[in-house]
C-alpha cells in the first residue's frame, strides 16, 4: 500500500536529487523508498550493492585517523587559523 509523505528539504538538495533521479531513469520517490528500505531493514539492498566505493572514501572511513579522547578541536582550529594568517 502506497502512502503519501511530505518532506521539507533544502531547495538545492531537491533540485540535485531530481537531476540524479532523471539520470538514473528512476523516480525520486523510488530512490527515497529504496534508501529508507536499506537503512531500516538492516540488510543490503541490491540497488545499493552496485555502488562502488572509491579507494579514497574507503581510506578515510576505516578509522585510521582516530581522534584522541582529549582532543581540543577549538584549540586545534585556533592554531590552524593563526598559522594560516601569519
Amino acid at each position: 500500500m502506497d502512502t503519501k509523505l511530505t518532506l521539507k528539504l533544502d531547495k538545492n538538495v531537491i533540485e540535485k536529487a531530481k537531476i540524479y533521479a532523471a539520470e538514473q531513469e528512476r523516480s525520486l520517490s523510488k530512490i527515497i523508498e529504496s534508501y529508507l528500505q536499506v537503512i531500516t531493514s538492516g540488510k543490503k539492498n541490491k540497488d545499493f550493492e552496485e555502488i562502488e566505493i572509491t579507494p579514497f572514501v574507503k581510506s578515510i572511513s576505516i578509522g585510521k585517523g582516530e581522534i584522541p579522547a582529549d582532543f581540543d578541536y577549538k584549540k586545534d582550529r585556533q592554531d590552524y587559523l593563526i598559522e594560516k594568517y601569519k
